[in-house]
């Protein structure tokens, strides 16, 4: 099969071709004058210095952290604490490559039948320690200490 020949067309072209319809169609026809702003000039010895970039760097640092300091809640009352031993073994009943996912799961099922929580929060180092032997080695047991605040989030700890 031939080839398609490649057409080249300017900007140049198409903004004439794109005028001529305009007058032919009777629209107005506005010719835009691009604006280009100036920049200031400035020598790259003012820019270059590194004690003013640091210290730029340092101010806009130390606003980020204000500002997630204050995001960050402060610990509320804590109305309930209680320490569990959760048995995980019933998480080993399927296929051996599910078992650490069960046991997350299972402990999630455990908890908000213990505590009837509005919002449950399990620790990385929980979920760490769940799947520190891999997918198929969960631990059967795990010791956790749980405490619930006054909006009813509950929070699980590695005890």
């Amino acid at each position: 099969m031939g080839k398609k020949k490649e057409k080249e067309i300017s900007l140049d072209d198409l903004e004439e071709e794109l005028i001529e319809e305009k007058e032919e169609t009777g629209e107005e026809v506005v010719e835009e004058e691009e604006e280009i702003e100036e920049i200031e000039e400035f020598s790259l010895d003012e820019v270059a210095e590194k004690e003013e970039i640091k210290e730029l760097f340092a101010e806009e640092e130390g606003i980020e952290r204000e500002e997630e300091i204050e995001e960050i809640p402060k610990e509320e009352e804590i109305i309930d604490e209680r320490i569990y031993i959760v048995p995980l073994y019933k998480a080993r009943h399927g296929p051996r490559t599910k078992w650490a996912k069960k046991s997350v799961r299972y402990l999630r099922k455990f908890m908000t039948r213990h505590f009837k929580p509005e919002a449950l929060i399990i620790s990385q180092d929980v979920n760490e320690k769940i799947w520190s032997r891999g997918i198929s080695k969960p631990p059967r047991k795990i010791k956790i200490r749980a405490t619930k605040n006054l909006d009813g989030l509950v929070v699980c700890y590695l005890a």
